[in-house]
Order: C-alpha cells, then sequence, then structure tokens
C-alpha cells in the first residue's frame, strides 16, 4: 500500500469552510471535531470509469429533452477538465443540474412560487473528450429567493458533478455567471476564504461558442486534484 499515489491535499483557503456562519446550515452540519485524514487506498485511486454506453445521447443538450422549447435564453456552457499539471482528463462523466429561467427546480422540495417549464427537466450528462474538453447546451437558470436570511437570494448557478479518474477525484461544484451583482450578498459563493479560489468559480463570457442568432457562449474550465508521485515514479525522475 506504500507504493499507492497519495492525491494532494488542497491549498489552506482553496475550498469552502465547513462553518461559514452566514451560510446558516452549514452551523448545523458542519464537523464540531478536528477531521481526520485516512492515506487513500487502492479504492480510492481507481475508478469508476464510463464508457459512450453509460451516456443518454442527447443528455448534453438540455434544450432538447422534451416535446417543446423550454422559456428562457438559450446559452452553451463548455469548458476543460484538467488535473493540477494541467494534463486534460479525458473520459470523464460530467453532469449538471440547474433551476429552469425562472429560478425553480424540479424537485419536491421546491415549493416555490416560480412556475415550472414543462419542457426543461434541469439536468444532463456528458463525457469529456479526448482533450479534456466538455459541452453543454442549455438556458440561463434564474435566482431565487432560499430563506437563508432576510432578502436572500441565491445568484444564478448551475451544478457541477465531476467523477474524474477515481473517487479521490470527485468533485462538486457550482458555476455562476460573471457581472452578477447578487455575488457580493450571496454566503455560498464567499465561503471560499481564497478570493482567486473563489472567483474561478465565475465562468467567463466566450465569444468562440456564441452562436449567432441562438445563444451566448460561456466557458468554465474545471481543474482536479492531482496526485503525488509514487516512490517508483521519482525513480525515474533525474
Amino acid at each position: 500500500m506504500s507504493d499507492i499515489a497519495q492525491y494532494r491535499e488542497f491549498w489552506p483557503g482553496t475550498q469552502p469552510n465547513y462553518l461559514h456562519a452566514p451560510y446558516v446550515s452549514s452551523v448545523r452540519r458542519s464537523p464540531t471535531k478536528p477531521l481526520v485524514r485516512a492515506p487513500h487506498t487502492l479504492s480510492e485511486v481507481t475508478g469508476p470509469s464510463w464508457g459512450v454506453k453509460d451516456i443518454v445521447p442527447g443528455a448534453y443538450d438540455l434544450t432538447k429533452q422534451h416535446g417543446g422549447s423550454p422559456i428562457g435564453p438559450r446559452i452553451v456552457v463548455s469548458g476543460r477538465v484538467t488535473d493540477e499539471n494541467g494534463r486534460p482528463q479525458t473520459h470523464t462523466l460530467v453532469e449538471i443540474w440547474q433551476a429552469n429561467a425562472a429560478g425553480r427546480y424540479l424537485h419536491r422540495n421546491d415549493q416555490g412560487s416560480a412556475p415550472l417549464d414543462p419542457n426543461f427537466t434541469g439536468e444532463g450528462h456528458t463525457l469529456t473528450d479526448e482533450h479534456g474538453d466538455y459541452r453543454f447546451v442549455t438556458i440561463r437558470p434564474g435566482e431565487y429567493p432560499w430563506g437563508n436570511h432576510h432578502n436572500a437570494w441565491r445568484p444564478a448557478h448551475i451544478h457541477f458533478s465531476l467523477f474524474g479518474p477515481a473517487f479521490a477525484t470527485r468533485l462538486v461544484t457550482q458555476m455562476y455567471f460573471p457581472g452578477d451583482p447578487l455575488l457580493a450578498y450571496d454566503p455560498i459563493f464567499n465561503c471560499t476564504a481564497d478570493e482567486d479560489a473563489r472567483n474561478r468559480l465565475i465562468s467567463q463570457f466566450d465569444w468562440a461558442t456564441t452562436l449567432p442568432g441562438e445563444s451566448l457562449g460561456y466557458r468554465f474550465d474545471i481543474v482536479l486534484r492531482g496526485r503525488d508521485p509514487t516512490p517508483m515514479e521519482n525513480a525515474h525522475k533525474d
């Protein structure tokens, strides 16, 4: 087991704090004792693996999953998935879920007053290609009130889940939109202490992927954690 390469620890401040008092629900669910770091075993550094047979055809396009067209402005969200060494993460499962254009999720726990859209489920998935690139077609989600504090509103955002090459690399995060004035007031966005790391959660407007007369483009590159080299790998370095 000592020859199994361990994944690097996160840089301080680059991950959301478990306890962030302005994010009210984190007070109840954050750890009350110091965390114990367990070394990764073979099961954490291998798999799961995904292939084309695991993907629903067309699941990357959230605007064409029903008989009609969903309400809201079309957007293309694309980017590249790499590890901390800049290596593309190929054939990686990328999943997204989001609110509709009115700011409501198709979920039994969302009983807000905003309307549901019968032509928008709000979830999709795809695999990265041989270059680590992914692409989704969807609609821009709406902002919504969420009851965390007085007059609390979540900025427009899309949830991402990526598995990467192993269980230890799985990432669940959120993508935000540039210029959103609600970001300054959102405790979930602001619970990451490092400002540079926090701002990497904001996508970039991407003219190159904007489709004329159809949809705006946004780029959201994602970096998954890398691994420390094994003793055998170190032996081959100069």
